[in-house]
């Protein structure tokens, strides 16, 4: 018969507190791919779009608090106890469980690229707290490399982004057709720079040319250094330049127009009309920077004629797409653009004919 004094359990043995840090990051690491795949919860409730936003800014608020209380007990000494780190560390993956749970509220009916856009917030604030904890465990207590990698964590830069972003499906496909506007305004620019310096490696390779200078000779080619038709355009290289920028220039107007007409004519009860004009515009940036790339030396004249082609498809299908939420006053004015983007094409397949592309090129304001 077992003794009525036998000792009661010992309690287990928790890990020391940087290591219960560690454990913490791997875990939150555990969610991101639930987070990526994860559907939103089915209910039947009607959404309530100001409940919504002030239960997910108020979920950001407990997270960005919850990480400066564990990075201010463990950024000096002495480090907590195993016993108060648990607790800590409970109440970070408590509000991170939170604000996730409240993404899940948000339905797919409301918008896949407002979804796409709260999901992206929420990776990143999941990540972010996740990158806080290995800095935190790993890096040493109150040294200068700790404070800089703690001021600039991501977790509070993404909990403090919250009230700035957008509130309906019209509002998120105008934030990311001008984050396209700006990725393919960036390319143009660069191509341009390329051009006017006519030397599309500019910088890069001048300390090798200066310290290479006086061992320079017939060799060097065979020896592995590239010769000038990998570095400079040849006068076929530079006649091809001419309508890839053209084309670019119209990639540039093309998406301001379609922002444009999104903004004045887009209903915000248009969710999958916008939802398909950002994933038509999201194809763009992508295929001009595939153009922009080739036209690099040692150029490909065959590359960039496919690369222009695949350009003019999409931009062709993006004016197609938006056509929908175009009023009819400006059906004419978005008739033209299709025709005039139709035109390059037929002139991309003869890139030769680069002076009648130029002088189409004006109809693509800056």
């Amino acid at each position: 018969m077992a003794s009525a004094t036998a000792p009661a359990a010992a309690a287990p043995t928790l890990a020391p507190p940087l290591q219960q840090l560690q454990h913490l990051a791997e875990e939150l690491r555990l969610l991101l791919p639930r987070v990526r795949v994860g559907e939103a919860q089915e209910t039947t409730e009607e959404f309530n779009r100001e409940m919504f936003w002030r239960r997910l800014n108020e979920a950001a608020v407990t997270v960005s608090r919850e990480a400066t209380t564990l990075t201010t007990v463990f950024s000096q000494l002495p480090l907590p106890s195993p016993q108060e780190t648990r607790k800590f560390c409970e109440q970070v993956h408590a509000a991170i469980k939170a604000f996730i749970a409240v993404y899940y509220l948000l339905p797919k009916d409301q918008g896949i690229t407002l979804r796409k856009l709260v999901r992206g917030a929420t990776l990143d604030i999941v990540d972010g707290m996740a990158q806080l904890m290995e800095v935190l465990s790993i890096t040493p207590t109150q040294s200068p490399e700790n404070s800089d990698l703690i001021s600039y964590n991501s977790v509070w830069v993404a909990c403090q982004q919250m009230p700035q972003m957008p509130r309906d499906n019209k509002a998120a496909a105008l934030w990311m057709l001008t984050k396209n506007v700006d990725f393919v305004k960036d390319a143009h620019e660069e191509m341009e720079q390329a051009v006017e310096e006519c030397d599309p490696y500019s910088g890069l390779l001048n300390d090798t040319d200066e310290n290479n200078s006086d061992n320079h000779n017939d060799e060097d080619d065979v020896l592995g250094f590239p010769s000038n038709q990998d570095l400079y355009w040849s006068e076929d290289d530079q006649e091809l330049i001419i309508p890839c920028l053209a084309l670019v220039r119209a990639s540039k107007a093309c998406l301001k127009k379609i922002r444009i007409l999104v903004a004045e004519n887009g209903k915000k009860d248009q969710v999958a009309q916008l939802d398909d004009i950002v994933d038509i515009s999201d194809e763009i940036s992508p295929s001009v920077d595939d153009l922009a790339l080739s036209i690099y030396p040692p150029m490909c004249h065959l590359t960039v004629r496919i690369n222009s082609a695949k350009l003019v498809s999409v931009l062709k299908k993006a004016l197609e797409i938006t056509k929908p939420i175009v009023s009819i006053v400006r059906q004419l004015v978005f008739m033209a653009a299709l025709a005039e983007v139709a035109e390059i094409n037929i002139l991309s397949i003869d890139f030769w004919e680069s002076d009648f592309v130029l002088g189409h090129s004006s109809a693509y304001p800056e």
